[in-house]
């Protein structure tokens, strides 16, 4: 029950604007080692394959350090709900020919993030000095298969389960 309750709220990440789960943070290990997060839009759910969908420019930081260390975790904060839900993944970065459906689906006036000059985090001249023309061999596809789910409900009553898909996602209870 917990379970699917965590992948309806995934999911209505993607198909409400205001849902909690639209914005996670997303995060990586950088090649010093470092933790990197960052908040990214929810744009896929898929609850029977375990599998999240954000898109990203392929010449993102992100995307380099998924490369060099394909685990990522994501965070989500539903204040309402008083749940916490932290996601362990496995991360695959998919391009051209494979995520030119997603590319057809991103609304033109999107397409501005993916592409453009200089490349995401390079340095610029002031804060307006790059050009933003979209370019779909810039577009990726992060897929995010995810392998456990730590959920916490911060509520009168504390309660914590963890959900692994190697078992699975039976659960166990944990103390909070």
């Amino acid at each position: 029950m917990l379970h699917a309750q965590v992948w309806l709220r995934l999911g209505r990440g993607v198909r409400d604007r205001r849902a909690p789960a639209r914005h996670p943070t997303l995060a990586t290990i950088a090649r010093d080692g470092r933790p990197q997060a960052r908040t990214v839009v929810l744009r896929t759910v898929d609850a029977a394959g375990g599998t999240l969908d954000i898109h990203t420019d392929i010449r993102s930081a992100k995307v380099a350090e998924l490369h060099a260390a394909p685990f990522a975790a994501l965070h989500v904060w539903d204040r309402g709900a008083h749940l916490q839900l932290r996601l362990e993944a496995d991360a695959t970065i998919l391009t051209g020919a494979e995520v030119a459906d997603h590319w057809a689906r991103v609304p033109q006036a999107a397409r501005v993030a993916y592409g453009g000059s200089p490349a995401p985090g390079m340095p610029v001249g002031d804060a307006l000095a790059y050009d933003k023309t979209p370019d779909p061999a810039c577009f990726a596809v992060v897929r995010l298969q995810v392998q456990a789910m730590d959920v916490l409900h911060l509520g009168r009553d504390h309660r914590r389960a963890r959900f692994v898909r190697a078992d699975g996602w039976a659960g166990t209870w944990r103390a909070p």
